[in-house]
């Protein structure tokens, strides 16, 4: 793959069907019910359609504003309020109610919290456990600031899928990025996360688009790898608003193809990559893999198969 360039055109590919239909109508309206914010409304996410019409979302625990001002997110920043203390209990419904099998959390950062929201989650992992036990879970989370005890607390909670995302490449990190993150911090709570996980699975994400070359790509999926990563997601970059940082390529989907061999090929478990790929978007497929099912039988593969 050559050099990314900036974009001149708006690529077909790039389209997805307005927001419709019964399924999306009914989990727009218990979100609302029970006040609970998700990040494919707070992030403007392209696969919203597809995924509520399945019935599933992507909660975003502690409110919908974030602590941290990143250029590419569209997530608010600023001064959050009060924690909800029943938003635990009330995610539990809305995955009874929606009856998940997998469901995916993830928050706003929260540095006004002196554990950066880390025991809210983990309150939240186990009030879904003790009212659906057989849904399985995947938790998307800051950094922490790095701090060991906040990402053990969250591992402590029994989630199936541990992830906190890189989101780019290091020449671009500070580019994109708040200040208070760092490449190297956020390859740190991946480590971290793997000491504590006891067999469960840890996942990192990242965009393309943002400038970065395909040394710098192959690079972060080997310092991602070497980290403790057992799978990773990568999709295409959109700038949610003309105040965002702009889209610097769009990469045509035989690329990410490319790229995602290029993921199984370092040792990914499992590895996914497309224009519409997201962190959380077909999360359960992870767990529905063949790698996970023999990890979790057991037999741990080395070198998966890509056929799963």
């Amino acid at each position: 793959m050559s050099k990314t360039q900036p974009p001149k055109t708006f690529p077909g590919w790039i389209r997805q069907p307005w927001p419709s239909g019964e399924a999306f109508s009914e989990v727009k309206s218990l979100l609302g019910d029970l006040r609970l914010h998700t990040v494919c409304q707070s992030a403007h996410c392209p696969n919203q359609s597809e995924c509520w019409g399945r019935k599933t979302a992507t909660f975003m625990v502690m409110g919908n504003t974030c602590t941290r001002h990143c250029s590419y997110c569209a997530v608010n920043s600023g001064k959050p309020g009060e924690l909800d203390l029943d938003e635990p209990e009330h995610i539990a419904e809305a995955v009874r109610r929606l009856g998940l099998k997998h469901t995916v959390l993830t928050s706003v950062t929260r540095d006004d919290l002196p554990d950066g929201g880390a025991g809210h989650i983990a309150r939240t992992i186990r009030a879904i456990k003790a009212s659906t036990p057989e849904t399985t879970i995947e938790v998307l989370v800051q950094d922490f600031d790095g701090k060991r005890e906040d990402i053990a607390r969250v591992q402590a909670a029994g989630p199936e899928i541990f992830s906190h995302n890189i989101e780019t490449v290091k020449s671009v990190f500070s580019r994109i990025r708040d200040r208070r993150f760092t490449y190297e911090q956020s390859l740190e709570v991946l480590r971290i996360a793997r000491e504590y996980s006891e067999g469960r699975f840890i996942k990192s994400a990242f965009m393309l688009g943002c400038g970065e070359t395909p040394a710098e790509i192959e690079e972060t999926l080997r310092d991602l790898k070497a980290a403790g990563c057992d799978a990773v997601s990568i999709g295409q970059y959109l700038q949610p608003t003309p105040k965002h940082f702009p889209v610097q390529a769009y990469i045509a989907p035989e690329q990410f193809k490319e790229i995602e061999a290029l993921a199984w090929s370092i040792g990914f478990g499992f590895a996914v990559a497309g224009p519409f790929v997201r962190s959380s978007y077909r999360s359960e497929a992870l767990l529905e893999s063949a790698y996970a099912q023999s990890r979790m039988a057991g037999n741990e593969l080395n070198g998966a198969s890509h056929a799963d």
